[in-house]
């Protein structure tokens, strides 16, 4: 015989308080409202008889599906594994939960993502994918949906970010290798249509103006290893007198490395190489990579955070958390 479903008046009933009470206590986006030893009888109690709430009808009352789409341009590349964490984290600590799409770079490709997030009713969007002048924020921003962008931000100012300060993260690595006598350091710098290519791009020639140095530059067609690696190969038949590369991001450091090792060169006894991120298993790769590192998984749980505070409050208010980088040296690095 089928056990019967139990209620959350049966739950009030065996903890002495009312249905509303068990009501709050058991939804995390109002368990604050109830004093903790009462929440913890009624969670105690819920569990014992196998409770499970009906999300479904309630959020078909409220209008919401506690669901919040993750947009991501390439879920390959190791730097989204954390930020992903992080977001998951901190929404399943608020009750939601993410549904990730792997969106890459095509705007209309994107807007096609969303508009099928849009018909599972997602209460908001955090995106990875946005470049300097981005279609989908606008997009997103006339369908009235909640947007947080990650680890990227727009030209435009539209809407709130939680990114890292590459500005401060170029001029870490600049400083760096002027620190061990390099003077003749480049440049691989990420795609200039995003944020993270223009900002680190500018953050290396202000750092290199600031000791009275310029360095070559090549832009990568994209955030890959085969990019870095293309990219390396014109810098080095352009300026064959290097002494360091800085590149933007870590993938593009390890096309850079591929390049070196092919043309017989030395890293860092040739030329020292400085990556950003601090991805994965960097400090394992042969030479360990000097590199930037940024706070992914703390940024993607901000990001997170915001969105939900968004949602919850309906802030119009642009804000921007900005993460302070660190440097970390290994074996990619050496004095000239």
């Amino acid at each position: 015989m089928n056990r019967a479903v139990p209620t959350i008046k049966q739950i009030a009933d065996a903890t002495g308080v009312h249905p509303s009470t068990v009501s709050r206590a058991l939804d995390p986006k109002k368990r604050h409202l109830v004093a903790e030893d009462v929440a913890k009888r009624i969670s105690a109690e819920a569990e014992a008889l196998g409770y499970q709430p009906n999300r479904l009808a309630a959020n078909l009352r409220l209008g919401r599906s506690d669901l919040i789409g993750v947009l991501l341009p390439d879920i390959a590349n190791p730097v989204f594994a954390p930020i992903l964490g992080g977001i998951a984290e901190a929404l399943a600590a608020e009750g939601y939960a993410p549904i990730v799409a792997d969106a890459g770079n095509a705007s209309s490709q994107q807007i096609s993502f969303v508009e099928r997030l849009l018909s599972q009713r997602v209460d908001g969007l955090i995106l990875a994918t946005v470049s300097q002048q981005d279609e989908l924020v606008g997009f997103c921003m006339r369908r009235g949906l909640p947007v947080i962008l990650v680890n990227r931000s727009e030209a435009r100012d539209r809407v709130s970010s939680v990114v890292s300060d590459d500005g401060a993260g170029m001029r870490l690595a600049v400083e760096h290798l002027v620190s061990l006598g390099h003077r003749r350091i480049a440049h691989v710098a990420g795609p200039l249509s995003t944020s993270t290519g223009a900002l680190r791009y500018d953050g290396f020639h202000l750092a290199m103006a600031g000791h009275g140095l310029t360095g070559a530059v090549r832009e990568a067609a994209g955030y890959a290893r085969e990019a870095g690696a293309q990219a390396a190969a014109d810098l080095l038949a352009g300026a064959r007198d290097l002494t360091a590369i800085v590149a933007a991001n870590d993938l593009l450091a390890l096309g850079v490395l591929d390049v070196l090792k092919a043309r017989r060169l030395r890293c860092p006894e040739d030329i020292s190489l400085v990556g950003h991120n601090d991805m994965p298993l960097m400090d394992v790769v042969s030479p360990p990579l000097t590199t930037v590192r940024i706070e992914h998984r703390e940024m993607g749980r901000r990001a997170a955070l915001m969105l939900i505070d968004t949602i919850r409050n309906g802030s119009a208010t642009v804000r921007h958390d900005v993460l302070r980088p660190e440097l970390v040296v290994r074996g990619s690095t050496r004095v000239v």
